[in-house]
């Protein structure tokens, strides 16, 4: 098999133009981000929802730098050949920059991610620019951002009105402005979405913002239905059930276990003749449990 070669954010905006739809998963941990390599995934992401998906937060606000870190350096060491992403978590970029800058600088070099993800439009505008002119890639994240849903009201649709249309089309264009190499967009309604990504030269990667925009992206646990508090979301699609799968496998294993059907006789290694009787004495072998 060929190796794969990783993709960068000058091949991300030519994908853009030739109109090739761009791929992108959440990842947490080797095996996830390994499995997702090998699928032919174009983009990892260590997102901060693994506060909901894997350290049971109700909640991304949570999740630490260490968090992040910690992740992040596990999926570089099962996808060494994929673009990798990590979130800078809440309130980690709205203090002053070097504050920001040393927590980027954790990510990239103690995580190995290839790039950052920043929430929110044109209020953090001039900190995408700073981390950018200091050599780092940055994803912009608008729509609904999970960090701010307090503020937000809960999670709702965005860009349902002109005025909420107009607001996103402007934090897009200030990211843009201020460097970023492409453009999540959250639970956006498909004509803003469409709208914004014909507005700008950058990829827009869409999690429940329609067919217009450059490319797609879920989290692991949903594409999967990996996650024991799994619900119904509109803008998914499952394409397997591996948690009923997992239950099934681990309860089969408890019963058989129970059932003293495990291990089998298969499963057990023998010793050599006469060892039993090293360790009682002759004729005591018996007293073996």
């Amino acid at each position: 098999m060929a190796v794969k070669q990783a993709l960068n954010i000058v091949k991300l905006k030519k994908m853009k133009q030739e109109g090739q739809p761009i791929t992108m998963i959440t990842a947490y941990d080797y095996p996830s981000a390994k499995l997702a390599e090998e699928a032919g995934i174009d983009v990892l992401l260590i997102g901060d929802s693994l506060g909901n998906v894997v350290l049971g937060y109700d909640s991304t606000i949570p999740v630490t730098t260490e968090d992040i870190v910690y992740h992040t350096r596990a999926v570089a060491r099962g996808a060494q050949h994929t673009f990798i992403v990590a979130d800078l978590p809440f309130m980690t970029y709205h203090g002053g920059i070097d504050e920001t800058l040393r927590t980027v600088r954790r990510i990239m070099q103690e995580g190995h991610a290839h790039a950052v993800k920043m929430e929110g439009g044109a209020e953090i505008a001039d900190t995408v620019r700073a981390i950018v002119q200091a050599g780092v890639p940055v994803l912009g994240h608008i729509g609904l951002t999970p960090q701010s849903v307090n503020q937000i009201g809960g999670y709702r649709v965005q860009g349902k009105d002109e005025r909420d249309a107009r607001r996103l089309l402007a934090d897009a264009k200030a990211l843009e402005q201020a460097g970023v190499f492409g453009i999540v967009l959250e639970l956006v309604t498909e004509e803003v979405a469409g709208a914004i990504t014909s507005e700008i030269g950058v990829p827009t990667i869409g999690i429940g913002a329609g067919r217009k925009v450059d490319g797609q992206v879920l989290v692991f646990h949903d594409v999967l239905k990996y996650d024991p508090d799994y619900r119904e979301k509109r803008f998914v699609k499952t394409y397997a059930d591996i948690g009923s799968e997992i239950r099934k496998g681990i309860a089969a294993y408890v019963n058989e276990v129970k059932d003293r059907a495990f291990p089998a006789e298969r499963h057990v290694f023998a010793a050599e003749e006469g060892v039993l009787e090293s360790l009682y004495g002759p004729g005591k072998a018996g007293l073996r449990s």
